[in-house]
């Protein structure tokens, strides 16, 4: 009993110290134990801003009813401790935590921007120029991104773009759930 009350307080310091609501803590403090003191190592080892900490809470909890898994054992997954566990900054680290998460919670998603992505690194494209998904797919708006120094690469750049149009278009396509090819 000792140990519930010890991890409730340092629960609730966490909490306090990123002003969560009363009613995040009270969902996080109604985890399991393990769960509860997994979500306060990583969210004291990642510094978790508020936003980031009530997402992780609330899709951890999606995740336990679709899944029937405790937060707990989708803390120990592999995809999120490697989140956790990449090199790079706490800021970056943080946000790929919170990544590993969605993508557990929303696989369709991570299906579908993973076909996307397969897509884009199918065309090859030279560098300066990169094809760019919205953030969780959340528009329609593919955006192609040239960066050249000099005269002479924008014109290579452009005629790539313009040998690629077939598969950029494909690319689009997908994004707007139209799974045809588009002749040109």
């Amino acid at each position: 009993m000792m140990r519930d009350e010890t991890t409730a307080a340092a629960i609730r310091a966490c909490a306090a110290g990123r002003h969560l609501s009363e009613a995040q803590t009270e969902k996080w403090l109604a985890m399991p134990t393990p769960s509860r003191m997994g979500l306060l190592d990583i969210a004291e080892r990642l510094n978790l801003r508020t936003g980031q900490l009530v997402a992780a809470i609330d899709l951890l909890t999606e995740i336990e009813i679709r899944e029937g898994v405790s937060p707990a054992e989708i803390l120990l997954r592999e995809d999120v401790q490697r989140a956790c566990k990449a090199g790079g900054s706490g800021p970056w680290r943080a946000a790929a935590f919170i990544e590993a998460l969605r993508k557990i919670r929303f696989p369709r998603l991570k299906e579908a921007v993973d076909r996307l992505s397969a897509e884009i690194a199918a065309l090859k494209l030279p560098s300066g120029l990169r094809v760019e998904l919205p953030k969780d797919l959340g528009s329609d708006e593919l955006v192609v991104r040239i960066s050249a120094r000099t005269a002479s690469e924008m014109e290579t750049l452009i005629d790539a773009v313009a040998d690629k149009k077939a598969g950029l278009v494909r690319i689009a396509n997908l994004m707007s759930g139209d799974d045809e090819t588009e002749s040109s």
